[in-house]
């Protein structure tokens, strides 16, 4: 049987060795006319989407990933230039591979992590359609359609894997200032000699506004940071690093509650750490020592003022209960696993007492031209037309399965486990679903699903 040509030519791959294979499947009268099909369509080609192609691969379920730049676009083009992992090297660990290098306590920079994806989707030719859009997706003849700025696509089952890092989540706020200030995100700033000459306001006290307000002021300007909800932790406790020791006392793989509520797990700030070649540790009392101004929460603005909330004492107190609990479920692993560690009881302090800023700052008068809003991000699913958002605009979902058979998603904050955001994270949540993929499909491999 001959079909027409737009259905049985080959997609603009680039470089897969072949993998892409959509073969031509006839389209019956009233179907939507699509260019190629696929068992299952991964939207993504980040960390999330190479380990969910590698679980498939490994099943022998056909798929393709759609991306819209190149293998880990964010992590090439929505990075700052100093960032490094804030995971050791030996904790880059994805399926089908575990680090190899002579460095494992060492820290991958932004380079380093693209040479890795690359290398991860060379070693088994994924199937990556590179530089590729998708305009929209939409249920179609029992799976969907994934129209792109390069042809459509059919799938009986998908995979968003478009990760938690996509719009930055700035405050309304940011409205009533003055257009004299410049606004910028973190996926905006590259380093400090392209700012703006002045001050600089860091909004956000997570690892990246920590981070950017302490690189900002070595350079010479002055720097405030308004903060709120954090968690503040040692980079190093009881001879090892601290996220060795969240790893082997359970931590990381804490799952998620049945009756969590999914906004509250979103908004979870991530640790104050930092990934430095002397595994140094930082947070707001490091900051105040080299000169950074400490505020609270950003609460209110007008023209050139802004207001900051008066619970700096007690938002730093909760950061200093969430640290002995961290440590004290540390030392529980400790004792009841025998292992030998020395005592470091002044891990226990943050060595932080604000003095309790708060009211109406006058930027201007202080001299300050650029606001960075390290306050999080949020998920676009503007391209997405299957009813399985909430209120929010978020997917809803039960450990990557959404209500809509064969649509599922990867690589969201606390989406199985505490560390679903992570390399190492995301990788056994792709483990986790892909049988649940081929059991959709009647694939044989849909039996290994638990």
């Amino acid at each position: 049987m001959a079909f027409p040509s737009t259905l049985s030519r080959r997609p603009p791959d680039d470089k897969t060795g072949g993998r892409i294979s959509p073969a031509a499947f006839p389209i019956s009268p009233g179907e939507i006319p699509v260019s190629f099909r696929s068992d299952t369509v991964i939207i993504g080609a980040g960390q999330a989407g190479l380990a969910m192609s590698h679980c498939l691969t490994r099943l022998g379920v056909d798929h393709v990933l759609i991306e819209r730049g190149r293998v880990g676009e964010r992590w090439r083009t929505e990075r700052w230039d100093s960032l490094r992992l804030l995971t050791p090297n030996w904790m880059t660990r994805l399926p089908g591979r575990l680090y190899s290098g002579d460095d494992p306590t060492g820290f991958m920079d932004c380079r380093d992590v693209v040479r890795l994806l690359e290398d991860y989707r060379q070693a088994f030719a994924a199937p990556v359609m590179s530089n590729t859009r998708v305009i929209q997706l939409c249920a179609a003849n029992g799976g969907y359609r994934i129209a792109t700025d390069r042809g459509d696509w059919f799938a009986r089952t998908v995979v968003i894997a478009t990760g938690a890092c996509d719009k930055p989540c700035v405050p309304t706020i940011t409205k009533r200032l003055t257009d004299r200030i410049v606004h910028l995100a973190p996926s905006d700033y590259k380093n400090a000699a392209h700012l703006p000459k002045g001050g600089v306001l860091v909004v956000g006290a997570s690892a990246s506004g920590i981070q950017l307000a302490e690189e900002i002021h070595r350079s010479g300007r002055n720097v405030a940071i308004s903060t709120g909800r954090h968690v503040s932790v040692p980079r190093s406790y009881r001879g090892r690093d601290i996220t060795e020791w969240l790893d082997l006392c359970g931590f990381l793989s804490d799952e998620r509650r049945p009756d969590a509520d999914p906004q509250q797990l979103a908004r979870q700030p991530s640790l104050q750490l930092i990934g430095s070649e002397n595994r140094r540790s930082i947070g707001l009392a490091e900051l105040s020592r080299q000169g950074i101004r400490v505020l609270g929460r950003a609460i209110n603005a007008e023209d050139r003022h802004m207001q900051f909330a008066s619970d700096l004492d007690t938002e730093c107190a909760a950061a200093r209960e969430r640290r002995q609990r961290l440590l004290a479920r540390i030392d529980a692993h400790i004792d009841d696993t025998a292992l030998e560690a020395p005592e470091d009881p002044a891990a226990w302090e943050s060595g932080y007492v604000p003095d309790n800023p708060a009211g109406w700052l006058d930027l201007q008068a202080e001299g300050i031209e650029t606001i960075i809003w390290a306050t999080g991000f949020r998920r676009d699913y503007s391209w997405m037309q299957v009813p399985v958002l909430d209120r929010h605009g978020e997917i809803e979902n039960t450990l990557g399965a959404t209500a809509a058979p064969g649509l599922f998603v990867l690589g969201l904050p606390f989406m199985r486990r505490r560390a679903s955001t992570f390399i190492d994270g995301v990788g056994r949540d792709a483990e986790h679903l892909a049988p649940l993929i081929a059991r959709q499909l009647n694939h044989p491999a849909g039996s290994l699903a638990a």
